[in-house]
């Protein structure tokens, strides 16, 4: 199991690494560019309401995962089956739909 784990990590760890070069020239473009102070608070602003909201989102999840899971093991459940997943998918779902009635909500 550990030998799968590896490539699995090496391949997040370049798309994490992708990711944040992008985001660097990104900004260095907006700079460079003229009247770009504005532009760069604007996103800035953007940047910590997504980081925010998808703090939000993941701890809602998370937290329905949790309940899930309890349910499961409450249920003695030992066994993947069909009821089981769909008692963890329901909660991710409903998770996600929780996130997005919160987020409409209050933003």
């Amino acid at each position: 199991m550990p030998q799968s784990l590896v490539p699995i990590t090496l391949f997040v760890c370049i798309v994490f690494a992708i990711k944040i070069v992008v985001e660097a020239r990104f900004r260095m473009k907006l700079l460079q560019a003229g009247d770009a102070d504005e532009m760069l608070r604007s996103v800035a602003r953007d940047e910590d309401q997504r980081r925010r909201h998808g703090a939000l989102r993941w701890g809602i999840v998370m937290v329905l995962l949790a309940c899930a899971f309890g349910v499961i093991e409450a249920a003695g459940w030992r066994d993947l089956t069909a009821g089981t997943l769909a008692v963890l998918i329901g909660a991710v779902g409903l998770g996600n739909l929780s996130y997005y009635f919160i987020a409409r909500k209050f933003g």
